[in-house]
């Protein structure tokens, strides 16, 4: 089955009672059973079912098995943000005393959750660059996971991640990865050894940028020491199992961490046409960034698609010659560059990315407000930087927009 095919069909089918071919939205709190028996096993585990939709709902089971099928992982949970999905993903196994270790250029509300964690006892260490060997030395006997993203955002750096599984997995680690803004269309993680993938749905899933979601996906290959991380012991009778079932009846359950069922429903329409919304935004963020890249009033273009990127080539061939959708550009000053989001037309100013429209943002004076120098620069931020998270508008209307913003006076 290929990418879009199975985006319409992997894991799913029409509704069995009605042939509705879009799936209901289940908006109940709770659910009805006809013996205490029968409740009784459903929360024993004994058997399946819907019990309260801080716990599981029919909506989001469906988007979840959709999801999972997509990723090539054995179940998904699904989240009330892609912040939430991280959470829970890291908190699921690492405890008070143990430590992580993390990619520079993640995304600066990832960077910031990982310091709270440091009021919980939990200290997360980055890597001075992405050699293979950078990691290595961060990692010790309380190393509890490696957290990578795909494509830094908004850094834009690409990680080896085959190489990063086996040495996770030489280290007795599992491999965590942030899948967002490469989305299963670049790249399936598990397929190169990931052990856990992670999507703030409210991106490039959704599409439409109108509805919060995350998703945690397990591939259910690593082998758990029950030693090294004894919280998940309670649950070695699940197998493979093991870390979903720690996480849906815990952390999950007991933080409400669920995602709504409306939204869920809205992730699963947008689901549905990531394939052919990937393939234009990827051509067009392509196409926008040669045409900056050869603009004298743009200082730097940053995009893995250019042949002058870093990671060229390791995108190319681990994103299969895809390259995302988001580029940055850098034009002298900070001041320049609100002028420059001030001048646009086509695109919108707001703290998004994966839209069906153009976005732009100045990450140093938002998303990163908050971030020392030392934070902002090992994330690729600088003053005179703008985040450009690229549309579906017809690719000449944007090249005409940014040439002329970037050259008014």
């Amino acid at each position: 089955m290929k990418f879009n095919t199975a985006l319409l069909h992997g894991n799913y089918s029409s509704d069995e009672k009605t042939g509705a071919t879009g799936i209901p939205i289940y908006q109940s709190t709770a659910f009805r059973h006809n013996t205490a028996e029968e409740l009784e096993n459903i929360f024993k585990g004994n058997a399946p079912g819907f019990v309260y939709s801080r716990i599981n709902n029919p909506t989001v089971d469906s988007f979840e098995r959709r999801i999972a099928f997509l990723e090539g992982g054995i179940a998904a949970v699904a989240c009330a943000s892609g912040m939430a999905a991280i959470s829970l993903a890291v908190m699921n196994i690492v405890q008070s005393g143990e430590e992580l270790v993390s990619g520079s250029g993640i995304f600066g509300g990832t960077y910031s959750l990982f310091d709270d964690l440091r009021a919980f006892g939990i200290t997360p260490r980055y890597v001075k660059d992405n050699s293979i060997e950078s990691y290595a030395r961060e990692i010790n006997e309380k190393t509890r996971l490696i957290f990578v993203e795909t494509i830094g955002n908004p850094k834009l750096d690409v990680q080896d991640l085959r190489s990063l599984a086996e040495l996770a997995h030489a280290k007795g680690i599992p491999l965590v990865v942030d899948n967002t803004v490469t989305t299963p269309y670049l790249v399936k993680p598990v397929k190169l050894g990931a052990d856990i993938v992670v999507h703030s749905t409210s991106k490039y899933i959704n599409g439409g940028g109108n509805s919060i979601g995350g998703v945690i996906i397990d591939s259910g290959k690593f082998k758990w020491d029950f030693d090294k991380y004894p919280a998940l012991k309670d649950f070695k009778k699940f197998g493979g199992f093991a870390y979903l079932a720690k996480l849906r009846n815990g952390l999950f359950r007991n933080l409400g961490s669920c995602i709504a069922p409306f939204n869920a429903y809205l992730n699963s329409i947008g689901l549905e046409t990531l394939g052919l919304r990937m393939e234009r935004l990827c051509d067009n963020a392509l196409k926008l960034a040669e045409s900056l890249n050869e603009n004298k009033h743009v200082l730097a273009v940053n995009y893995p698609g250019l042949k002058n990127h870093e990671d060229h080539e390791l995108a190319k061939e681990q994103f299969n010659n895809r390259f995302g959708a988001i580029l940055t550009i850098r034009v002298g000053s900070k001041e320049r560059a609100f002028k420059v989001i001030n001048h646009l037309r086509y695109a919108s100013n707001l703290a998004n990315i994966g839209d069906v429209r153009t976005l732009v943002i100045h990450p140093a004076s938002t998303i990163y407000l908050n971030n020392s120098m030392e934070e902002r620069e090992r994330a690729g931020v600088y003053d005179d930087l703008i985040r450009i998270s690229v549309g579906l508008e017809d690719i000449e209307d944007l090249e005409e927009d940014f040439q002329r913003a970037v050259e008014e006076k």
